[in-house]
């Protein structure tokens, strides 16, 4: 049996239940859980997304909104910045495309905010396009399946797209599937710290597990600096407290948030040139 219909067979039959993978789920709500998933946990997304979808089930609908809102019903997702790409781009698919999600790469990579991987997911997943979709477990079920490395290693979109690419099946229905059983694969099975091999479609073709599991010897990821004390936890303890005021917050106010008068004034300077915070007579607000 070949890669992607052994694939294929154990994601039908062992793929979580997700809401956007519902029959019927819209291209507008699969837009937006691919930007809520970024860099953020499937059991964090799915309540924020049904809430979001139910308050906001177009892009007219939260074209109409302040952006503000948007940001203010993000929450705790994380990357608050994401909120304001979607109000943009939902505003740009209700201006230019009649407030219909749009389904070729050029017009969605076009829409404000809009990457690679989130424009080759809404063709591919609300439209059945046939595009390679790759992520973070994608990346990995790659290298070690096909390449024999433990680690994707840095990411490279031409080199990522060329090897899933060449995996991916010629008939839309199946490649749209094996886009997606690629992505569950690294996330519950071929997993970062801890692969499951015994439960792996495919372990018997690996070239990982057929070398002795080698270790990666490559390039590593850069360590994300600590979060205490950043700028990154002040920023969020700022926006927590624009988030909770239905008025503008003060200066004053604002320093019982952190006390260290230079981070604080970066955070929120930072914030600002986001367009997550405005200024408007020495208070500040959401957008």
């Amino acid at each position: 049996m070949e890669i992607d219909e052994a694939v294929n067979a154990w994601f039908t039959a062992n793929r979580r239940d997700l809401p956007w993978r519902a029959p019927g789920f819209s291209a507008w709500g699969i837009l937006v859980s691919e930007i809520m998933l970024q860099q953020t946990p499937v059991v964090r997304v799915i309540p924020r997304l049904v809430q979001w979808l139910e308050r906001w089930p177009t892009p007219a609908a939260l074209a109409a909104s302040p952006p503000g809102d948007a940001v203010r019903a993000w929450e705790r997702l994380g990357y608050p910045r994401r909120a304001l790409n979607l109000h943009a781009a939902a505003t740009a698919i209700t201006e230019r495309h009649g407030g219909v999600v749009p389904s070729d790469l050029p017009s969605l990579l076009a829409l404000p905010g809009i990457g690679d991987y989130t424009a080759r997911a809404v063709a591919a997943f609300a439209y059945g396009e046939r595009h390679p979709v790759v992520d973070t477990n994608v990346r990995r079920v790659i290298a070690r399946a096909i390449e024999g490395r433990a680690v994707a290693g840095p990411p490279s979109t031409r080199r990522d797209l060329t090897a899933m690419e060449a995996l991916l099946p010629a008939d839309e229905s199946d490649a749209r599937l094996f886009n997606a059983a690629m992505m569950e694969l690294g996330a519950i099975v071929c997993t970062a710290r801890a692969p499951r091999c015994d439960a792996c479609p495919i372990s018997g073709s690996c070239l990982w597990r057929a070398e002795g599991y080698p270790p990666y010897l490559g390039a590593k990821a850069p360590v994300q600096k600590r979060f205490e004390g950043s700028d990154r936890q002040v920023r969020g303890l700022i926006m927590a407290q624009l988030r909770a005021s239905d008025i503008p917050v003060t200066g004053a106010e604002l320093e019982g948030v952190w006390p260290d008068d230079v981070q604080r004034t970066r955070a929120l300077a930072g914030l600002a040139a986001d367009g997550l915070a405005v200024e408007r007579d020495g208070a500040f607000e959401l957008p």
